[in-house]
């Protein structure tokens, strides 16, 4: 039998928006895994995700979270990873005041911009127990700064997305926390092809439950 939810829509403050968001919250939670939106055509809007039903049928909660993603053809100088970088940071702060999930073990996804974005924030925060990245651009993120992430992180990437590949090689190379490193083939940078993100959804689920477990164990049953 499936978990039963709790499901809120929830706002999210920042100094100039006000950023939405809907938590979904299974029975027995073990972890909250926040997944930020990089897709700026579904703002406001959380998609039919796969990836985040899978999640929460093994007891992981949700944040699907839109951070305010402009096209890179509206933003003055593309996609601000900085900016994005500052608002996922805030939703990690209010996932951690909030009653319903502020004692679970913190997990990252993100996709594509979204990506790089967490692992920037990753290179600044501790306590996050694990980050899953898929098609990560990050060609947008300085290689010496990925030292210093200590969650365990999984770079997922399409072995059709020539673009990204030897950039995420790159990266997985800088790591030096535990990683690991995934090319799906015939997979496009959209991961639009059929099966492609029920793989992504299997590996992602195996990493975050792992070390989601292994966090929540730690923290309540010494």
């Amino acid at each position: 039998m499936l978990p039963s939810l709790f499901t809120e829509q929830v706002i999210i403050p920042d100094d100039r928006i006000e950023m939405e968001g809907v938590l979904w919250v299974p029975d027995n939670h073990i972890g909250i895994i926040l997944i930020v939106n990089g897709n700026p055509r579904q703002r406001g809007v959380p998609p039919n995700d796969h990836v985040a039903r899978v999640l929460r049928d093994v007891r992981l909660a949700t944040l699907w979270f839109d951070a305010g993603i402009l096209p890179a053809h509206q933003a003055p100088a593309g996609i601000d990873i900085a900016l994005l970088a500052r608002r996922v940071n805030i939703a990690c702060d209010w996932l951690q005041q909030y009653a319903a999930t502020c004692d679970l073990p913190l997990g990252l996804y993100g996709v594509s911009h979204a990506a790089a974005a967490v692992l920037q924030v990753a290179t600044l925060r501790s306590g996050i127990c694990a980050i899953v990245s898929r098609g990560c651009r990050t060609d947008l993120n300085e290689p010496h700064t990925l030292a210093k992430i200590s969650a365990p992180t999984m770079l997922i990437v399409g072995g059709l997305d020539d673009g990204m590949i030897e950039a995420n090689r790159a990266a997985y190379a800088a790591l030096k926390c535990k990683k690991q490193f995934e090319i799906i083939p015939g997979a496009t940078h959209a991961f639009d092809e059929p099966g492609s993100v029920e793989v992504v959804a299997r590996l992602a689920r195996g990493w975050f439950l792992q070390h989601s477990q292994a966090a929540y164990t730690k923290s309540f049953h010494f």
